[in-house]
């Protein structure tokens, strides 16, 4: 009965930090750029596009320049909030000891 007891504290606790770190994650931002910064793209912690700048100077570029210029800002942005997110679910759940072969996805 006290296993069960215990188990079920945890669980509360777990589920206390879930809400918390999603709660941090949902306020995540990152920038990514590409052409040396004259595209940079702002992405928020749900992975929605929040801003794209361009720099002017760009505007008289081929189209497919500037097109491959904002999916690997996009992209430079995207690997950023992952590691964020990740980082994030790390610390609120680092001391966490799971059974063995059971990881968290981070």
């Amino acid at each position: 009965m006290k296993d069960l007891m215990g188990l079920m504290k945890q669980a509360k606790e777990m589920q206390s930090k879930m809400k918390t770190a999603q709660a941090e994650v949902a306020d995540l931002e990152a920038v990514g750029k590409s052409g040396a910064g004259l595209v940079e793209v702002t992405m928020s912690g749900e992975g929605n596009m929040k801003s794209l700048k361009i720099d002017p100077s760009l505007l008289s570029e081929e189209v497919e320049i500037l097109e491959d210029l904002i999916v690997a800002a996009f992209q430079d942005s995207k690997v950023k909030l992952d590691e964020a997110k990740g980082e994030t679910m790390k610390a609120a759940f680092g001391d966490l000891q799971l059974p063995p072969g059971m990881n968290m996805p981070f």
